[in-house]
């Protein structure tokens, strides 16, 4: 502790002054951001930047001055996400009522376990994951939820209920006292699914791969096929994971005709619209997500396409009471049962964890700034964004598209084709070549720091470029950039 800094006595003008420094830093690199002239990312290899530094951890104090100095190294090397030229990841943008929500929570620096140490927020969660619920369509709002940190553990989540619905007795005596379950989801669905069966010792052999048609839909029929099988094999299926906005293709799988079979069959419907969950906000766009009410769960993540920052993700569950029954362990020292308010407010015991970061705040606070039309006109304008590169790519020199027609989501996949190899037979060796196109030119853009979007291989179709688009600051000069500087990196491969 040092010891001119608050608690220390006096300590208020040394403490004032240190942290108007660090906000000044912070305020700086906030209109950098977004100023296109700067570069997206200073790109040092790892071992580079190890050397370049003094990173280790010393017995004693440093100076306030060579804390401060760790701050500014700090966001020196920082990818600036929130740049309208960063397109890396599905969760980009920089919201400044969201950035000023989380500063407060940090300063509040609370935990989620019970409303007596968290007031204001465990109702606040109350009151979004209601109004989120609404959204989906089920009737009043009402159900249950929490926030988690990240899609893969609301998925993990979904699993863990459905599971604890069809068998309860698995709390109290594990796997050993059940049948063997099966699940099934897309194959272009999130890795998460078969990560949660691994976590929660179902296996990942136990997740059975649906065929998706060639824009990346789940193909219900064969869903109803291999469910009929897994029966005949003595199997138990139990989970049906579909996904609304996939992770590579952004495609939403047919939710009201996985619904029916779901029915048929009496297995728990759960919908991974971690990334197209913000399309409920958009009247435009929200039929995608048709048949999301007929879920027993679902996964929404707001800081993807609602730009809210890092982390928030939601699980939404349609039964009131079930995720309580399934989780809580009923730790005396927390949830005391005569306590002088009403204890249902007391949400810890329904979540996998004990230590809960508040991440209720920034959401609550952005969706008050903006109301529901406000997060609408943003989502409608990174869909209308990506639908002009689309058109602009789709017939242009040099451009091959992965999927035929227009983008799902904001997703538009596809492959630049140097001029060396636009003359060539579609055989071996060109794909071998092509395969190489995108990982030089994605090098290229981060040694030159001007751009940053995501590459990959899928099935058998070589590398290529996925474009997401989820950032506000993102205008139509930006995908023209982004088109040019493809070209500018990749002519002469």
């Amino acid at each position: 502790m040092f010891p001119d800094l608050l608690p220390a006595k006096n300590g208020e003008g040394v403490t004032m002054t240190f942290l108007q420094e660090v906000i000044d830093m912070l305020l700086q690199y906030v209109v950098k951001t977004f100023d296109r002239s700067t570069k997206v990312i200073d790109f040092y290899y790892p071992n580079e930047l190890l050397q370049a530094y003094n990173w280790d951890l010393s017995d004693q104090p440093q100076s306030l001055d060579g804390i401060l100095l760790n701050c500014n190294t700090a966001l020196k090397y920082a990818i600036k996400t929130g740049h309208p030229r960063y397109f890396n990841q599905l969760s980009t943008g920089l919201d400044m009522v969201g950035l000023a929500a989380d500063w407060l929570t940090s300063t509040a620096n609370t935990n989620m376990f019970t409303y007596e140490i968290a007031p204001v927020f465990v109702l606040l969660e109350y009151v979004t994951l209601k109004k989120m619920r609404e959204m989906i369509g089920w009737p009043g709002g009402s159900g249950d939820g929490i926030f988690s940190p990240g899609g893969a553990i609301s998925n993990l989540y979904a699993m863990l209920i459905a599971r604890f619905k069809m068998f309860p007795e698995v709390k109290e005596k594990g796997m050993a006292a059940l049948p063997r379950l099966v699940a099934f989801t897309s194959e272009h669905s999130h890795f998460s699914v078969k990560k949660g069966a691994a976590a929660l010792g179902i296996g990942t052999d136990s997740v059975i791969l649906i065929k998706a048609d060639e824009r990346g839909r789940l193909i219900p029929s064969e869903l109803e096929r291999r469910i009929i099988e897994a029966r005949q094999q003595g199997f138990v299926p139990f989970f049906v994971s579909a996904t609304a906005g996939t992770t590579v293709y952004g495609a939403f799988d047919p939710l009201v005709a996985i619904a029916d079979i779901c029915k048929k069959y009496r297995i728990w419907m759960h919908v991974d619209a971690a990334w197209g969950g913000g399309l409920l906000m958009s009247q435009k766009h929200r039929w995608k997500l048709n048949g999301a009410d007929r879920a027993n769960s679902v996964t929404w993540n707001p800081h993807k396409m609602m730009g809210v920052p890092l982390q928030c993700s939601a699980l939404l569950v349609r039964e009131e009471g079930l995720m309580q029954s399934c989780n809580q362990m009923h730790a005396s020292y927390l949830f005391q049962q005569d306590k002088h308010y009403d204890l249902s407010y007391d949400t810890g015991d329904k979540a996998l964890q004990c230590g809960r970061h508040v991440d209720i705040f920034k959401l609550w606070l952005m969706w008050r700034a903006k109301g529901t039309t406000g997060f609408e006109a943003q989502i409608d304008k990174c869909l209308e964004l990506a639908e002009y590169l689309y058109n602009k790519i789709k017939n242009r020199e040099g451009y091959e598209m992965v999927i035929d027609g227009k983008p799902q989501h904001t997703n538009v996949c596809f492959w630049y084709v140097p001029p060396s190899l636009r003359n060539m037979e579609d055989n071996e060796e060109r794909m071998s070549r092509l395969m190489k196109v995108a990982p030089v030119i994605k090098a290229r853009m981060m040694e030159n720091g001007t751009t940053m979007v995501s590459y990959q291989p899928h099935g058998e179709k070589v590398n290529f470029f996925r474009m997401v688009i989820s950032n506000p600051a993102a205008a139509h000069q930006d995908i023209d950039f982004l088109i040019e500087e493809i070209e500018r990196l990749g002519q002469d491969l």
